[in-house]
């Protein structure tokens, strides 16, 4: 699924090159890539053992590489402090939470249990997926490390979908973050895949052969330049509150819940729960059911319908799942505005949606090519210049580059 080779380009490895040599005072022996991944279908249910359907993009982080002899990792991404991990430490440490150190650790922590001798290396890193652009940075940065250290260390043994749950455990354990699995599966293994996860060890994964670039849109990411530092909470609570509803069936999570017990149970259910709780479970099971019809509609060609649904997962996303607008927040509502010049903008065409995690962070929009200059110019006059971002589909996943 991930054999598709990629090249670095003389321009970027010359950039990598003097970036490592400035910092370490020598060249690099190795490459390395992992993308950033859009989120096309499946809002919010990857943690709930759901279905998904995402692709790795365009954007990616790249770093040069060279073992140093010691016990220690040290990795300088460009216009970041060095981060620095002890090997000798491989163990959840409370001042890292929400860190980088942290991810580095715990993939490092997740191989050595696997019985991986992790060693020393340097590493220099450059990245075109930025930080809260709805890309997920994150996990194209635990799965480049993964890749790294599999490389280096392990002789590939581990699988790239594999790489993505040792991202997982990182961002769980290490980094404080109650993620789900989609963003990392969908960078370490690239291209266009639906996933299911409903055997949370063994996630099934179908690549879905469909070329966006044939049917006339545009796929474009709008940065609503909201800053989601402190929304930590919002993202745990929708996990939080989806497990009361799970935890009054006696189970894990929503998707091993029939939806007629779970409907004929809402009088009761509303005594236990909150109603907020009780909605995003309605999300759960619709946005669930929606991500196969999707899939079915791009491999029969159907774009037309799988517009359509698209549109229906974001009022979904909005409506029941309420990962717009943080809670309590008046006067900053930035993705409800960045979704609102969309509906503008788009004249009742194409399809738009929030997208990722919510709250902050980015929405979706597949652009009719007309109408895609005028849209992005009022996009980014309203937002600010670069809000609106154009992306293609990446074949490939985390990848040790060609050079």
């Amino acid at each position: 699924m991930n054999a598709v080779t990629l090249h670095l380009s003389p321009e970027r490895r010359q950039a990598l090159d003097k970036g490592f040599f400035d910092v370490f005072g020598t060249k690099p022996e190795c490459y390395f890539s992992a993308p950033g991944r859009t989120e096309i279908s499946g809002n919010h249910t990857d943690h709930q053992r759901g279905r998904v359907l995402a692709g790795a993009v365009n954007l990616d982080t790249q770093a040069a590489v060279r073992l140093n002899g010691t016990g220690v990792i040290r990795i300088q991404s460009k216009g970041y402090p060095m981060c620095q991990v002890d090997l000798a430490q491989l163990q959840p440490v409370e001042c890292e939470i929400n860190s980088t150190p942290a991810l580095v650790r715990g993939v490092a922590a997740r191989f050595a249990q696997l019985g991986c001798e992790v060693r020393g290396f340097d590493a220099y890193a450059e990245s075109t997926v930025l930080p809260g652009s709805g890309l997920s940075s994150s996990a194209a940065y635990e799965v480049l490390i993964g890749t790294i250290i599999n490389h280096l260390f392990f002789d590939t043994k581990v699988s790239q979908p594999e790489i993505a749950q040792i991202g997982q455990y990182a961002e769980n354990v290490f980094f404080g973050k109650p993620c789900g699995l989609m963003d990392q599966t969908a960078s370490a293994v690239g291209g266009l895949v639906t996933i299911d996860f409903a055997d949370k060890d063994h996630p099934v994964i179908r690549p879905v052969d469909f070329d966006f670039s044939t049917t006339g849109h545009a796929l474009c990411i709008i940065d609503s330049r909201a800053d989601h530092a402190d929304l930590t909470d919002e993202y745990a609570a929708v996990t939080r509150e989806l497990k009361t509803v799970s935890a009054y069936f006696g189970k894990e999570v929503i998707t091993e819940i029939d939806e007629q017990d779970f409907y004929a149970a809402i009088p009761e259910l509303r005594k236990v729960c909150t109603d907020r709780a009780i909605m995003r479970t309605i999300h759960e099971y619709n946005e669930n059911r929606r991500v196969p019809q999707q899939v079915e509609c791009l491999e029969k060609g159907d774009f037309e319908g799988f517009l359509r649904l698209t549109k229906e997962s974001g009022f979904s996303s909005w409506m029941y799942l309420q990962n717009v607008i943080p809670l309590g927040y008046v006067e900053q509502q930035a993705m409800a505005v960045a979704l609102g010049l969309c509906e503008h903008y788009l004249q009742g065409r194409g399809a738009y949606r929030v997208h990722g995690g919510g709250f902050a962070g980015t929405v979706q929009a597949f652009v009719p090519m007309d109408l895609l200059e005028s849209f992005r110019t009022g996009i980014d006059a309203a937002l600010g210049e670069g809000a609106c971002h154009v992306l293609d589909i990446r074949p490939q996943g985390g990848v040790k580059m060609e050079v």
